[in-house]
């Protein structure tokens, strides 16, 4: 077993950790790294063996280093010359990876002299392993603290350092890649990692500081003759610590290192007197959103605007391909060679779905169109895409009015969508009578022969997928009629239906499929609540058989509604007849809703009469203006009350025809399963659809499944989605934030909006923090960790964007606002503030 290896030698994560392996890349590419060695994990094994479960931390703290262990540290350190300053530092197997940091969850110790404190400070990163933000952080993380996770130990030579601090390679915030982003302080990096002072920030972007703030750097941290630190009042507290040529010197040291490791870099570094520059740390910058293919392009998230924050299996965005490839094909007449490989427009990043807009960007009429559709459905995204218009690279291009204009003109034609619309408008009744024949028809193309070859069941599912396009175009005019009708009104009626009085008009609409449900099952919870045994039942959660009222009332519904789900656009997510489990939830906490104006059928009710009132009231103040005025509003707004409540009904018929090619899939997975090609028959959701094919003539893709559920599960953890995407990774909506006048202005920490009540914690010890509240702090150590875990925002009065709380705030999708300056005495527990992590800003009302 190898117990101290050279930093030379760490060259296997999993027996010297993240960090120490990082290292040693950085030595043998070349880069200035202080002199040391790895213990490795195979000494923490031999000392961690039958940790009792609970007391791990204690019983590393109390156990002894082997003497052979010991005699090959104190030789290592004896090397590096005869009592030198080390740091000791941390190095877990589950830290400084691609997707997780682990940033300050395990304890470094600075300045150890001599072999006893070094042997001491070893054990105590051992036990720090076990530590509770550590523990905190990995269940967060999904990461089992097991086997799975070992703990190496890096010691190195100390740095007598000037200025220390960190640098990204990449924007942290925006994405934008070709930006790099320092945070230095006086003496050592640690001040500026734990966020215990406000450093100088700086931002460098083509070889220009585009962005420079001084910090308020009151003291720094030096290295203490004998061992640990100490807090010095800072030479010039209002000086910058980094000159020009300094800084221009460190973005190309970076970008250096980058290129060695392939990827952007978030790198600790330390000038000592002689302006040597030493690399401490190199790790990947893991909150990065992945980075588009191409140049020049824009990606809008198609599955985010759909409300689907989560990845989307494979088989799912297999699914979108083929939907894709027949709306490019149905729609915009463009040859699709290969309907499974999707249109060229449609790409898969980060496992969402994402379409390239850039056409439509440099089109008049896409640029008419595509913003005001999703004005009604994602009305963030459309201010996106207004604020690029003005971006030279995606000026409007000749010619680019014409395709589109063709597409639309082919589309409302093939579907005869203008009578259509216009017979809604005369006929709400006839409009919906309509919308039930195409539904109607799904039946046929769902009918699929029982004695079906796999191969043939496969093909069925493509054609359904196919044959999902159609569906839109044939019964959206039915609701966009009365969005239509909406419009007519509140340009007639001006400032008497304003976005106030719209909302009101807008609430309990009939015919809507998605309320109708809800309210069904409220009638269920009724019928079942009456029933003394079936309501024990459910209570209890207990299992199959049940008393007939409630095997009868779930069965019911799922006959009616088992297609649908959450999440359920995604092929790949089980349906509700799959798994019952979320009906049954809501139906048990129907049965504790004991108040009655709070029943969903009478809040339902006092919606629709509000509504009512609503649309009197309009059309009583259009009239005091104009009789006719007032008599065209009234007709509008009927029309949008009958018809625009239609507008649930399309995508429950497209959720119907995916959870039927949901069922097929299933069947082909488990004979894949039964031929041993799959461990199990849900892994096929795991596939995409050539790969099922290839499957079936007996092509083995168990290794497929398992990186693809690794990467799904990775990607399961991402808190945050861009809602429009740059090919070069940069996020337009966190890049053109701006703080708003009277704002409380820091520096952005971790894109994202959040209104919420303030919490202000001086001290974690003890703290209290309701969840979703906004964490307010002088700063932040890993100490704070298990706080960031219910936290809604973050804002703190000293660090800087690559300290250690912004780090973790960006892991856990948390907007963050650091170097706010006195935030705990300008804010107030309870008051609701807005923090946008983006702009920097904090908002009061």
């Amino acid at each position: 077993m190898a117990t101290v290896l050279g930093l030379d030698q760490a060259d296997d994560p999993a027996l010297v950790g993240g960090k120490a392996a990082n290292l040693r890349a950085l030595t043998a590419a070349g880069f200035a790294v202080p002199d040391g060695f790895c213990v490795t994990t195979d000494a923490y094994a031999r000392v961690a063996r039958d940790l009792p479960p609970g007391g791990e931390r204690a019983a590393l703290l109390a156990a002894a280093v082997p003497a052979d262990v010991a005699a090959e540290i104190t030789a290592a350190y004896a090397a590096l010359g005869p009592d030198v300053p080390v740091a000791v530092r941390s190095s877990a197997t589950a830290e400084d990876l691609a997707d997780a940091s682990s940033a300050g969850q395990q304890d470094t110790f600075l300045h150890v002299v001599g072999p006893d404190a070094v042997l001491d400070a070893v054990r105590r990163c051992w036990a720090s392993l076990w530590n509770d933000r550590a523990v905190h952080y990995r269940a967060a993380a999904d990461r089992d603290g097991g086997d799975d996770v070992r703990l190496a130990v890096v010691v190195q030579r100390m740095v007598d350092a000037r200025v220390a601090g960190v640098l990204f390679t990449a924007d942290p915030v925006s994405g934008r890649r070709t930006r790099s982003v320092l945070d230095a302080a006086p003496g050592l990096g640690e001040s500026v990692v734990s966020g215990a002072v406000d450093p100088d920030h700086v931002v460098v972007e083509g070889g220009v500081v585009t962005e420079r703030r001084t910090g308020r750097k009151a003291v720094a941290v030096r290295g203490v003759s004998g061992g640990g630190t100490e807090r010095v009042p800072a030479a010039d507290p209002d000086a910058p610590c980094l000159t020009d040529a300094q800084v221009h010197a460190l973005v190309a040291l970076g970008r250096r290192v980058e290129a060695r490791f392939g990827a952007p870099q978030d790198l600790e570094f330390a000038i000592d007197a002689a302006g040597t520059v030493w690399l401490t740390q190199a790790r990947p910058i893991t909150t990065l959103y992945p980075q588009p293919p191409g140049r020049g392009r824009v990606f809008f998230c198609v599955s985010l605007a759909q409300g689907l924050t989560r990845p989307i299996t494979p088989m799912g965005l297999s699914a979108f391909r083929v939907i894709g490839s027949a709306i490019a094909a149905g729609a915009f007449r463009v040859p699709v060679a290969d309907p499974t490989a999707g249109p060229p427009a449609f790409a898969t990043i980060g496992a969402r779905a994402f379409v390239d807009v850039t056409a439509v960007l440099r089109s008049r009429a896409g640029r008419a169109l595509v913003p005001r559709a999703l004005d009604v459905m994602e009305a963030r995204s459309a201010v996106v895409l207004r604020g690029l218009f003005d971006d030279p690279d995606l000026a409007v291009r000749r010619g680019s009015v014409l395709p589109v204009v063709r597409a639309v003109a082919g589309v409302l034609t093939r579907f005869r969508v203008p009578p259509l619309v216009l017979r809604s408008l005369a006929s709400p009744a006839a409009g919906r009578r309509h919308v039930d024949r195409v539904g109607a028809r799904l039946g046929t193309l769902t009918a699929v022969d029982p004695g079906a070859s796999p191969v043939q069941r496969l093909d069925h599912v493509e054609r359904v997928l196919t044959g999902v396009f159609p569906v839109l175009p044939s019964t959206a005019p039915v609701a966009a009629a009365g969005f239509l009708m909406l419009a007519l009104a509140r340009r007639l009626a001006g400032p008497d239906l304003d976005d106030r009085r719209t909302h009101e008009v807008l609430r309990s609409l009939p015919h809507n499929v998605t309320t109708e449900m809800d309210l069904e099952l409220w009638a269920a919870a009724t019928r079942i609540r009456a029933d003394a045994a079936s309501a024990d039942a459910l209570r209890r959660g207990l299992p199959r058989p049940w008393p007939p009222v409630l095997a009868r009332e779930v069965d019911g519904f799922l006959r009616r509604h088992g297609h649908r789900a959450v999440a359920e656009i995604d092929v790949g997510m089980p349906r509700w007849s799959d798994d019952p489990a979320h009906v049954l939830g809501v139906l048990a906490n129907y049965l504790r809703l004991d108040d009655p104006d709070r029943a969903p059928d009478a809040v339902f009710a006092r919606g629709a009469r509000a509504a009512d009132e609503a649309v009197a009231g309009v059309v009583a103040a259009v009239r005091r203006r104009s009789r006719v005025r007032a008599a065209v509003v009234a007709f509008a707004l009927g029309r949008t009350r009958r018809l625009t409540g239609m507008r649930e009904t399309h995508k429950d018929l497209l959720v119907r025809l995916l959870a039927h090619a949901r069922a097929q899939l299933a069947v082909l997975g488990a004979e894949l399963a039964a031929r041993g090609l799959l461990d199990a028959a849900d892994d096929v959701f795991l596939l995409d659809l050539p790969q099922v094919r290839s499957a079936l003539g007996g092509a083995d893709h168990r290794s497929a499944v398992r990186d693809r559920r690794a990467e799904y599960a990775g990607e399961l953890r991402r808190r945050r989605v861009p809602r429009v995407l740059r090919s070069d990774g940069t996020e337009p909506e966190a890049l053109a934030a701006r703080p708003p006048d009277g704002a409380l202005v820091g520096t952005p920490a971790s894109a994202g909006v959040v209104t919420a009540p303030v919490r202000v914690v001086l001290d974690p010890v003890g703290a209290h923090l309701e969840p979703g509240e906004i964490l307010v702090v002088p700063s932040t150590d890993p100490g704070w960790t298990p706080l960031f875990l219910t936290a809604g925002g973050l804002v703190m009065e000293m660090g800087g964007s690559n300290s250690h709380g912004a780090v973790v705030a960006r892991e856990y999708g948390i907007p963050a606002v650091v170097g706010v300056p006195d935030a705990t005495l300008r804010l107030t527990t309870g008051e609701v503030v807005t923090v946008d992590g983006a702009a920097g800003a904090v908002t009061l009302p």
